[in-house]
């Protein structure tokens, strides 16, 4: 008896793993001009994954049945910079995954005008056919590189009050977006009280020299990590930051409108650290010296 017991027990357990592995479905593939796109789907949750050279990421997760909440931590964090400006008019994002957050952000402020910029066409119609994502009068994407989509808003004299960067390539971001030539050049494009949110890794080879070169332009910023989380959120602004006292104030005020998202503001203002941990001696990534250069070099 207690055999025909361990027997159907290990029947069960092989059975259980193999619907888990149907469950995981690939609802979606294709090779575009930038890389390889796969759209997969366990259960409720649809994740769009770029295949990069160091294994698949996950750009973008959903629950289908639940499609407000957020699903990563970094994406949550983003909203973060609503504790420096709490109620943005022109919004900007580089970088588009599945469009959850320019989503998430055109239903929390539906008045304010969004531009998303997203250099790879096929990302944007994989983010309308299977993420839900849809433009509207306030709300579009223009299919373009971040850096030029910059500058000639610069030229134009269009300004932004909230702009993210988010240009994740799957396991890197692209290098001249990196640069203090670029920063500038985002800097150009702030209003006087905007707040600029880079969503970037919390650990890499490139930390204390993307750490010395946000410094360079805009000088003191929040570094804002948590402790599950491989990404970490600079937020930083042209006015002094403000005291933690007035993060806490505004991270009451805005906590209830963010709980259907899945965002924990009020734990937010006691993440964001002013310390420098990092190593300032580094050199200030330039278009001249960028990550490219530094793998060769360091």
């Amino acid at each position: 008896m207690k055999n025909k017991l361990r027997l159907l027990l290990s029947l069960w357990s092989v059975l259980a793993v193999a619907q888990t592995v149907i469950a995981a479905e690939v609802i979606h593939e294709e090779k575009s001009l930038y890389r390889d796109i796969n759209v997969v789907q366990t259960g409720d949750r649809r994740c769009l994954i770029f295949n990069v050279h160091r294994g698949d990421r996950n750009q973008t997760c959903l629950d289908v049945s639940n499609r407000d909440e957020l699903i990563f931590s970094y994406t949550k964090m983003s909203f973060a910079g609503l504790l420096l400006t709490s109620q943005p008019k022109k919004i900007l994002i580089a970088g588009l995954g599945g469009g959850t957050l320019p989503l998430a952000f055109n239903d929390l402020f539906p008045d304010a005008q969004i531009d998303v910029v997203e250099v790879d066409q096929a990302v944007v119609n994989v983010a309308k056919e299977f993420f839900f994502f849809e433009e509207n009068e306030n709300m579009s994407v223009a299919v373009n590189d971040a850096r030029v989509f910059v500058k000639r808003a610069g030229i134009l004299g269009e300004k932004y009050d909230y702009i993210i960067l988010d240009a994740f390539g799957g396991d890197y971001i692209p290098e001249h977006l990196l640069t203090q030539e670029f920063l500038e050049e985002v800097k150009q494009i702030m209003t006087e009280d905007a707040v600029l949110v880079a969503n970037t890794f919390s650990t890499s080879r490139f930390y204390d020299h993307e750490s010395v070169t946000y410094q360079r332009v805009f000088g003191e910023f929040f570094n804002f990590k948590l402790p599950a989380s491989g990404n970490r959120i600079i937020i930083t602004q042209l006015d002094p930051l403000p005291p933690r006292g007035n993060l806490i104030t505004r991270a009451q005020s805005l906590a209830p409108s963010l709980e259907k998202y899945g965002v924990p503001l009020l734990e937010y203002p006691a993440r964001l650290s002013t310390r420098i941990d990092w190593d300032m001696s580094r050199r200030v990534l330039t278009d001249q010296y960028a990550p490219a250069n530094l793998l060769q070099n360091d």
